[in-house]
């Protein structure tokens, strides 16, 4: 069939649009902008673009519409469709009946590390020889592509009960389904990382998002699992309110029933019930990993894979790009980039970046309040905390509703406002000497300013 997507440059979309076309379907999409790098991605794969949402894409005549999140009444081209009264569906919904449906899905929900999840559960499926299907929200390095189907039939269809992963998402399916993306995957396995109160532009605190994860636990079958943060107080809530699967823990202390590490971050034994199972080493950095690991691997246990397996693959993993991603180094100085943007995930990175530097190395923290619950301000008292291991920080405060400076005061010379990215990098590359860890951090592009300052610290 032919479908036509709209808001088709997100990672979300953009995966289901590569699994589309990957299925034999024709596709072709729009966006508000085109953009990289989905639609470099895209476009490899033989799929027409079209930037803005005009009515006159109504001229293609697709079988079927696919609504992103991102399109809301007044937005032109729906509005066609509407008055039209053509046929039209949401993404996670077109996904639930057209891949998901009679797969084994292991689903990864959490407010923080639900890519690295869910890209290292499918790193250890892969190396276990299970060839998983799989939809991220980013582009796993140890794959070079955000999506796929997984083993296929001879007639090109999805294997009955093979596994299918995927990054589950708490917010909102699309202007006409106010639930969350995860209450349509059928999950058999679901992993819930971690719940702190995020989306402050469609959650009105943090009970009505264990709202959301109570309906995820309800959609998972008797004989599925729920992998569960042992540490989070917010999904033994979610618990509470019922529970009709087998649980495993993991972050477990002491001889609790449950997996657990032993170690540094970057060099750990995995225990299960106080026994023994693996042993992870690899090059990735903070207590947030670790835990991310512990999941991946419960997770990987529930479709066969061995805890020792899981912990062999972990240490071939390669992270997700954008996460504490090396950039460049010039002068000594080198510079990150990462996705945080909630102040836990802020704090994380930098704790992780602290644990593997000399005491002698400062961190400079270079970061932009960007995803829709910074912007409204709702955790501004929260950044000083969250910044507390970086020896310097700048905020790029342009385009936001409430004052950074105020917010930022309590740091007192050490955290420095500026509101464009040419002044933000000169101020930046004036602070830098010969050892300093510079780490950028944002869910978006960031004005392109880590090539920036490359640039401009070259002599």
């Amino acid at each position: 069939m032919h479908i036509h997507i709209l808001g088709i440059c997100g990672t979300f979309m953009g995966g289901l649009a590569a699994l589309a076309r990957e299925a034999g379907h024709r596709v072709t999409g729009c966006d508000a902008g085109v953009y990289p790098p989905m639609s470099d991605q895209l476009r490899a794969l033989g799929i027409e673009l079209i930037e803005g949402y005009t009515p006159d894409q109504l001229d293609l005549k697709p079988d079927l519409f696919v609504i992103g999140n991102v399109v809301s009444r007044g937005n032109p081209l729906m509005e066609a469709i509407l008055n039209a009264g053509l046929p039209y569906t949401s993404g996670p919904q077109w996904l639930s009946e057209n891949v998901l449906r009679g797969r084994h899905v292991l689903a990864v929900a959490g407010t923080h590390g639900k890519t690295t999840t869910t890209s290292m559960l499918t790193w250890i499926l892969e190396h276990a020889g299970l060839q998983p299907g799989f939809l991220v929200g980013g582009v796993p390095q140890n794959f070079g592509v955000s999506a796929r189907l997984g083993e296929l039939d001879e007639g090109k269809r999805p294997v009955p009960g093979h596994p299918f992963v995927i990054e589950a998402d708490e917010y909102d399916t699309a202007f006409f389904d106010k639930r969350s993306k995860f209450v349509h995957y059928q999950a058999r396995t679901a992993v819930l990382n971690n719940l702190e109160f995020d989306h402050a532009d469609i959650f009105a605190d943090l009970a009505a998002i264990e709202t959301q994860f109570h309906h995820l636990v309800r959609t998972v079958p008797g004989q599925g699992r729920l992998v569960v943060n042992a540490r989070e107080d917010s999904l033994q809530r979610v618990l509470d309110r019922g529970c009709w699967s087998d649980v495993v823990r993991f972050g477990v202390r002491g001889d609790v029933p449950g997996f657990r590490a032993r170690g540094e971050p970057h060099a750990f034994d995995v225990l299960k019930a106080a026994v023994l199972v693996g042993r992870v080493e690899w090059p990735l950095m903070g207590e947030h990993n670790q835990m991310n690991a512990l999941a991946a691997i419960a997770a990987a246990e529930h479709v066969g894979v061995s805890p020792q397996v899981a912990c062999e693959a972990l240490g071939l993993f390669a992270n997700v790009k954008r996460r504490l991603e090396l950039r460049g180094e010039v002068k000594g100085i080198t510079v990150y980039d990462d996705f945080a943007h909630h102040p836990t995930a802020i704090r994380t990175t930098l704790d992780g970046l602290r644990r593997r530097i000399s005491p002698d190395q400062r961190i400079i923290a270079v970061f932009e309040p960007r995803s829709n619950t910074m912007k409204l301000g709702t955790m501004k008292a929260l950044l000083p905390w969250s910044l507390e291991e970086a020896d310097l920080s700048f905020c790029h405060s342009g385009g936001l509703g409430w004052d950074a400076a105020e917010a930022l005061a309590p740091m007192g010379d050490r955290a420095i406002v500026v509101d464009n990215i040419e002044a933000l990098v000169s101020k930046v590359v004036k602070a830098a000497k010969a050892g300093d860890q510079i780490l950028c951090m944002s869910n978006g592009g960031f004005g392109g300013i880590h090539d920036k300052l490359l640039k401009a610290l070259c002599p």
